[in-house]
């Protein structure tokens, strides 16, 4: 039986004017091999709302410095169990979206984990990404992007863990 460690969480879906999303490229320590792409965000600190965790994620993953209050209501939830770094995990987590006119990424805010475990991160039209066949995160990302009306065809990703 396996035993999770519970975790909250917030992401960001940061998209462009072009209707592009960011996403970070990103491996499992323990499985470097296995690859998949995936929102900035991460784990709530201890009695921290999502929207500010969230905002502090993308200052830290990004550069990108707002008010919590800019990013409104989280317009998704998931909860999705996964391994990193040897230890098995159930989170929570809300998406929130983020409309900006061009964002030059800076990842000097990475912490040590990030630092060793994220290879690399582009702006993906949804149509892109789809297109792919590389590992996504959330599997829905493609039918949540045409949900908040962002262009893409039909199709999902694989789920990374």
């Amino acid at each position: 039986m396996t035993v999770y460690t519970p975790r909250r969480a917030a992401r960001v879906l940061l998209v462009d004017a072009a209707g592009q999303v960011l996403l970070f490229e990103g491996f499992d320590p323990a499985r470097p091999g296995h690859r998949y792409w995936f929102t900035p965000g991460g784990g709530l600190d201890p009695g921290e709302s999502s929207a500010v965790g969230a905002a502090r994620e993308l200052a830290e993953e990004t550069g990108l410095r707002l008010d919590p209050a800019e990013l409104g209501e989280p317009v998704w939830f998931d909860t999705t169990e996964f391994s990193f770094d040897g230890t098995w995990y159930r989170q929570e987590q809300d998406f929130f979206l983020l409309r900006v006119q061009s964002w030059q990424v800076d990842t000097t805010g990475f912490d040590d984990i990030e630092r060793r475990s994220i290879a690399d991160h582009r702006w993906w039209l949804p149509t892109e990404l789809v297109a792919s066949g590389d590992r996504f995160y959330p599997p829905e990302l493609p039918a949540l992007l045409t949900r908040l009306g962002l262009s893409t065809t039909t199709g999902q990703g694989e789920a990374p863990c």
